[in-house]
């Protein structure tokens, strides 16, 4: 668009969504404080007054950005359960908004104006996590070792499978299950070793 091309005129919800997805992807391409609002107006194609009539600073773009990616995952991978479905949700989350995936688990975790989205998501996964795994793992100090690692190993290798490509979908699932399942194995309570008698 040139300064002498007039922006085409869009109803207002639906230009909010087209700047919301301009701003998650310069956020996600530069993080907050190496994306400015001109950058941002710049992507989505409009002027400054457009995007100015919407949002009125950077740190109010940020927090919906964030909000709207929160919103998107909990619709996507459920709140309160870490069944056969999760980790495929949790992949099908990140590959349908992969930006605003690592804005939450990475960009906004560097921020600490904006640490508490991530904070919030922690707290609710290890949770949710502890829950689940009083099944599988003895109380104690490893069922919660694991109910904050399980969260994290799982996000993360989201992250990373996002990074590489998003190799082999049909069995990204299984791998990072396959991982899980370490952290569950290695929580386990280690059997006393049986003493053999001495030789003689």
């Amino acid at each position: 668009m040139t300064a002498a091309e007039p922006t085409r005129r869009m109803p207002r919800a639906q230009r909010r969504e087209q700047i919301l997805n301009a701003a998650t992807r310069a956020f996600a391409r530069s993080g907050y404080a190496g994306t400015g609002l001109d950058d941002v107006a710049a992507e989505a194609g409009i002027s400054h007054v457009i995007l100015y009539r919407h949002f009125d600073s950077k740190a109010a773009l940020y927090r919906t950005v964030l909000e709207r990616a929160c919103e998107r995952l909990s619709d996507a991978t459920g709140t309160d359960d870490f069944g056969d479905d999760a980790i495929p949700a949790l992949l099908r989350a990140a590959s349908a908004d992969p930006d605003g995936f690592r804005l939450l688990f990475r960009h906004a975790a560097r921020e600490p104006d904006f640490r508490e989205f991530v904070d919030l998501i922690t707290t609710a996964s290890a949770e949710i996590a502890q829950k689940n795994l009083a099944r599988l793992i003895p109380a104690g100090p490893w069922l919660d070792w694991a109910s904050r690692l399980i969260p994290t190993l799982t996000t993360e290798a989201v992250i990373a499978w996002l990074d590489a490509g998003r190799p082999d979908p049909g069995q990204a699932a299984d791998r990072i299950h396959r991982s899980v399942h370490g952290v569950i194995d290695a929580a386990q309570p280690v059997p006393a070793r049986r003493q053999d008698p001495p030789s003689g």
